[in-house]
């Protein structure tokens, strides 16, 4: 065999391969697109299952984070803050945080000019206490401390919304308010926590009445002229007991009603926190709850057939 027909042989048997090649792949084609089609149909045609793994994850509530203000009638800078926190309670804006606000007004604001209804030297020593485990130089108002454990200015709303979600990425205790009462000028009500619950030992259980809404007209001092919304302003706070006990058995509370609250609006927010004003570690809220009496008829006094 020449060279000549050794190169005419191999070039024939190349485009034998080629021409097979593509045959294949048309063919092949059809049925690869029919096959696919099948499994799409099938997919659709079997009913939607979760999966096990999908079953076995719970989806978590919000988590309750603390955010206190401490603030004043007597401080031109407060006003802002106290709009800055109606925002946070009602709106709810950090997904993952259910936002349970205390106002708490200090009484170091307080001159001849103006003296504020809601201040009080209790929240002046709190605020004071946190003032001291943060290493910060003086008080000031106003400010926020979210969960006992950082603070800031209380109008910067970058850094309080960035706070919370922070706050909000922590496990807290299961709290339970029942037999939330009013009744003869007081609040009454009881509180546990889940046997199951790991508890630390230097931890304690609060109880704080709190007037979701009230307003003031300030005629003195450097909010002189102005009418001052607030929301939760804390009326009457006290520890009630350790957590551990919590956990035994229910602790029952009970809070003093101003005569100026009005009683209708009132609620309880009740919180854990370490000793020393620590890390709040659990937090719940809720309103009395109203017995209705029921209306008497003449219709429940008729005598059947008569």
């Amino acid at each position: 065999m020449t060279p000549g027909e050794i190169i005419r042989g191999r070039t024939l048997g190349v485009l034998v391969c080629l021409v097979l090649a593509v045959a294949s792949v048309r063919f092949a084609e059809p049925v690869a697109a029919s096959f696919a089609a099948h499994r799409v149909s099938a997919r659709r045609s079997r009913p939607h299952r979760p999966s096990k793994t999908a079953k076995a994850v719970a989806v978590p509530g919000p988590t309750p984070v603390l955010v206190e203000l401490f603030t004043s009638e007597g401080c031109a800078s407060c006003p802002t803050a106290d709009t800055l926190l109606a925002r946070l309670q009602s709106e709810q804006p950090v997904p993952a945080a259910d936002i349970l606000a205390l106002e708490e007004h200090v009484d170091y604001w307080d001159t001849p000019a103006w003296s504020d209804r809601f201040a009080s030297s209790k929240f002046s020593a709190r605020q004071n206490t946190y003032g001291d485990r943060l290493l910060l130089d003086s008080q000031y108002t106003p400010q926020m401390i979210v969960d006992g454990t950082k603070e800031l200015e209380g109008t910067d709303v970058v850094r309080a919304f960035h706070l919370i979600a922070q706050a909000a990425s922590t496990p807290k205790l299961a709290l339970k308010l029942s037999a939330i009462v009013m009744d003869n000028g007081r609040l009454s009500g009881r509180v546990s926590v889940a046997r199951s619950a790991r508890v630390e030992r230097k931890a304690y259980v609060y109880a704080a009445l709190v007037e979701p809404r009230v307003s003031t007209q300030v005629l003195g001092g450097e909010n002189g002229g102005q009418t001052l919304n607030h929301v939760s302003v804390v009326r009457e706070m006290r520890q009630i007991g350790s957590v551990a006990r919590a956990r035994v058995a229910p602790l029952k509370f009970s809070l003093n009603i101003p005569d100026d609250a009005r009683s209708k609006d009132l609620r309880v927010v009740v919180f854990v926190q370490r000793a020393g004003q620590g890390a709040v570690l659990g937090a719940v809220s809720a309103a009395p709850a109203v017995d209705v009496a029921p209306t008497i008829t003449t219709a429940m006094f008729q005598i059947s057939g008569q």
